[in-house]
């Protein structure tokens, strides 16, 4: 299928919410860590490639015509180069706040981790974060750097910045859509994602 649409902002910053808002405007499937951690040889392939492999691009998202939140967002360099008409979407909301929904949900999971190659330890706590995820200063830090380099990677035409909130209207300009009669959609919660984190054996998600 090949990827039209790819997600480069971190997880809680609405990444389930613009999943479902993508799918709505018929631009999915779209693939999410939701999608990886109930499949086993998903899991393996991104143990893989947090671990330094290169996966094959094309098999990974070949079910998929987008991709939003952790691990695909880790790899917004390698999936723009490999997928070069793809529009990017940076998903943001106030550093603060993306700290806070980040300390009430991921961050417990990563912490507590005995699986030191896990997707969340590997590719988020150590790739994302650089093993550092007690210091809150350096992980706004580390979110405000990746946020001004994928802004300084890509114009207009190809990027846009969509702060948490803003409903139908940016992202259905960007894309070329209709607005739907329907709300945008919510979802992932602090306290729907403690439920969903029940089934987690592998990694955490946005």
């Amino acid at each position: 299928m090949g990827l039209s649409v790819i997600g480069a902002g971190f997880g809680r910053t609405g990444t389930e919410s613009l999943k479902r808002a993508l799918e709505i405007l018929e631009l999915g499937p779209c693939y999410h860590m939701y999608e990886v951690l109930p499949h086993a040889e998903r899991v393996a392939v991104w143990r893989a490639a947090a671990s330094g492999e290169t996966p094959n691009w094309d098999d990974v998202f070949s079910e998929y015509n987008a991709t939003v939140d952790w691990p695909g967002a880790y790899f917004w360099r390698e999936l723009s180069a490999h997928f070069p008409k793809a529009k990017i979407i940076l998903s943001v909301r106030d550093a603060d706040s993306w700290y806070e929904s980040m300390d009430n949900t991921i961050l417990p999971i990563l912490r507590n981790s005995d699986d030191p190659k896990s997707i969340g330890v590997k590719l988020i706590a150590d790739g994302v974060f650089g093993g550092n995820i007690a210091d809150r200063d350096h992980m706004v830090s580390v979110y405000k750097k990746n946020i001004a380099d994928i802004q300084a990677e890509f114009g207009e035409d190809r990027l846009l910045t969509y702060e948490l909130g803003s409903g139908w209207d940016p992202l259905c300009d960007f894309l070329g859509c209709p607005i739907p009669d329907q709300p945008y959609p919510r979802g992932n919660a602090t306290d729907e994602f403690q439920r969903k984190v029940d089934a987690i054996t592998d990694a955490p998600s946005g």
